[in-house]
C-alpha cells in the first residue's frame, strides 16, 4: 500500500470529508478522493500514501452514484471553480452542514447546542459580483488535444488558472458565476487581443501585455472593470479599452493599471480611471457601499446579506450596546447593524480598509460609528476603554487562519456579554471556540452556504459570557 504509482480499485465512495474531498476504506485505510461523490465505486490513482491514510484522484469510474446530477457547465472537471456541479444542491447543503457539526465537535470539544438548520442560497447560479480571469500565453490543452498527438503551438488563453499550475490558464468562454455582461467583457477582449496581436502575459519569463481582468457586476446594475497591463502601450492599451467601451456599453466604469511587478498583488499599485467615476456603488438592504477597484467586499451580495442579517439576529440589540467590530474591513457589517446600536467601533489592521468604512458610515449617514486602523491587542487597552466604552458585543470575522491567540485572550480580557463569531473556516473557529470557552458558552450556531458548488463554508456562532 506505501509504494509509489498505486492505483486501488473498486473503492465504493462512503461519504464526504473536510475540503469537498469525498472518502472510501481499503482494509480499514482511509482514502481521501478527489472528483468523486459518495456511492460511486472507483479507481483511485493515488497522490500521497501514509501508514494510515492516503489520497488521490478518480482515474476510472466503474459505477456513478445515483445522486449524481449532469454538470452545467462546458468546463466542469478542468476548472477548480464549480467542482460540486455534480451533486444536487440540497445534497450540498447537506454534506456542509454535516462539516460544520464534525469540525465543532471534533475540534471545538465544546459543549453545543442542536446546530440550526444551513442557510442555502436562492440563486445557485450567477452570484458573485466579482472574478478575476487571467490572461496568460500558455493556454492548457484539454486531454483530447494531448492525445491527438500533434504538435500545438503555444497557444493565449484568458480565464482561471489551472488548480496546482501556476503557469497555465484555462480558456474560459463561458462561465456561469457571474451575470453578464461578464461573458461579453472577456470574450471580446480575447477577440481583439487575436485580432491585433496583443501579446498575453508569460509568468515564467514576466512579459507580455494583457495580464489580468477584473470584473465586478453589482447588484446595483453597474459594472466596473480594470484591466491589467504587464507593460505600458499607450497605443495599444487605448485601442483595446475604446473598443471595450464600444462593444460593451453596459460597463459603467472602465480602469487599466500597469502592473511590471513579478506578482498579480494590486495592493501597492494604483488603477487610473479610463471612463466613468472610478467607484462602483453596491446596497445590502438600504445601506450603500462605495466598492474601488481595490475595495473587499461580499462577493455574494444577496447571500451576504443574509450572513448579515443572521449577524445582527445572534447580536441581539435593543439599541443600547456599544458594538466593536473585529476585523471589520470597509466597515460592512458595523454599519448594518449600526441602527440597532449605540455606537459602533471598527478596528482592522489595514490603513486603506479603514478609509473606506469611514466613507462608508458617511455615505449612509452613521455618525456614531467609528474606526481605527491597527491591530486590536495594541489598540483595545484601558485606555482605549475609558474613552470609547467596554463593548457589550463583539463581532469578530477573521480571515481562514482563524483569530490570532492574543486576539482570544484579548477578547477573553474584555468579558463583553456577547460575541457573534462569524467565520469561513469552520476547523479554525472550532479551535477558537475551544480557547473561547474558558470563559463563553456557544449559544447558537448556524451554517450559513456562500458559494454554491463549491465546498467553502460560512458559519456563525453565538457565544454568550458566563455568570
Amino acid at each position: 500500500m506505501r509504494k509509489k504509482n498505486i492505483t486501488l480499485e473498486k473503492i465504493k465512495v462512503e461519504d464526504y470529508a473536510a475540503e469537498g474531498k469525498a472518502l472510501g476504506r481499503v482494509d480499514g485505510k482511509v482514502v481521501f478522493i478527489e472528483g468523486a461523490v459518495p456511492g460511486d465505486v472507483v479507481d483511485v490513482r493515488l497522490s500521497k500514501n501514509k501508514k494510515d491514510w492516503a489520497e488521490g484522484k478518480v482515474s476510472l469510474f466503474h459505477q456513478y452514484s445515483e445522486d449524481r446530477v449532469p454538470s452545467f457547465c462546458e468546463h466542469f472537471g478542468l476548472c477548480g471553480g464549480c467542482k460540486w456541479q455534480m451533486l444536487p444542491y440540497e445534497k450540498q447543503l447537506q454534506y456542509k452542514q454535516q462539516e460544520v457539526e464534525q469540525h465543532l465537535r471534533r475540534i471545538g470539544k465544546v459543549a453545543l447546542p442542536p446546530i440550526e438548520p444551513i442557510l442555502g442560497c436562492t440563486e445557485t447560479r450567477y452570484y458573485r459580483n466579482k472574478l478575476e480571469f487571467t490572461c496568460s500565453n500558455r493556454r492548457y490543452l484539454l486531454a483530447a488535444e494531448v492525445q491527438h498527438g500533434a504538435e500545438i503551438p503555444r497557444q493565449n488563453a484568458i480565464g482561471f488558472h489551472v488548480p496546482r499550475i501556476f503557469d497555465k490558464a484555462i480558456d474560459i468562454y463561458n462561465c456561469h458565476l457571474m451575470h453578464e455582461p461578464a461573458n461579453i467583457i472577456r470574450n471580446t477582449i480575447r477577440d481583439y487581443a487575436a485580432s491585433e496581436g496583443l501579446s498575453y502575459y508569460d509568468i515564467r519569463e514576466h512579459h507580455g501585455f494583457l495580464r489580468t481582468v477584473v470584473v465586478r457586476v453589482l447588484t446595483t446594475g453597474e459594472v466596473m472593470v480594470n484591466v491589467v497591463f504587464g507593460k505600458e502601450d499607450k497605443k495599444a492599451r487605448k485601442g483595446l479599452l475604446d473598443h471595450l467601451l464600444a462593444k460593451v456599453p453596459a460597463i459603467t466604469t472602465l480602469l487599466y493599471t500597469i502592473n511590471a511587478k513579478w506578482n498579480d498583488s494590486l495592493h501597492d499599485q494604483e488603477p487610473v480611471v479610463y471612463s466613468g467615476k472610478g467607484f462602483a456603488m453596491e446596497k445590502l438592504e438600504d445601506f450603500q457601499f462605495k466598492i474601488g477597484p481595490k475595495s473587499f467586499f461580499q462577493t455574494n451580495t444577496r447571500q451576504g446579506e443574509k450572513l448579515y442579517q443572521l449577524t445582527r439576529e445572534f447580536a441581539e440589540l435593543t439599541g443600547k450596546e456599544t458594538v466593536y467590530d473585529l476585523y471589520c474591513g470597509t466597515g460592512s457589517i458595523g454599519i448594518f447593524v449600526s441602527r440597532q446600536a449605540a455606537k459602533v467601533i471598527g478596528v482592522e489592521m489595514i490603513p486603506e480598509a479603514i478609509a473606506d468604512a469611514k466613507e462608508n458610515a458617511a455615505l449612509n449617514s452613521v455618525a456614531h460609528a467609528q474606526f481605527f486602523a491597527g491591530d486590536v491587542v495594541d489598540i483595545c487597552d484601558s485606555a482605549f476603554f475609558a474613552e470609547h466604552g467596554r463593548p457589550d458585543v463583539i463581532i469578530t470575522d477573521p480571515p481562514r487562519a482563524g483569530m490570532h491567540e492574543q486576539l482570544v485572550q484579548k477578547i477573553l480580557e474584555m468579558e463583553a456579554p456577547v460575541v457573534v463569531y462569524v467565520s469561513c473556516n469552520p476547523a479554525t473557529q472550532a479551535r477558537d471556540l475551544n480557547a473561547l470557552d474558558a470563559k463563553y458558552a456557544v449559544t447558537r450556531v448556524r451554517p450559513v452556504d456562500m458559494f454554491p458548488h463549491t465546498h467553502h463554508i460560512e458559519n456563525v456562532v453565538q457565544l454568550k459570557l458566563r455568570k
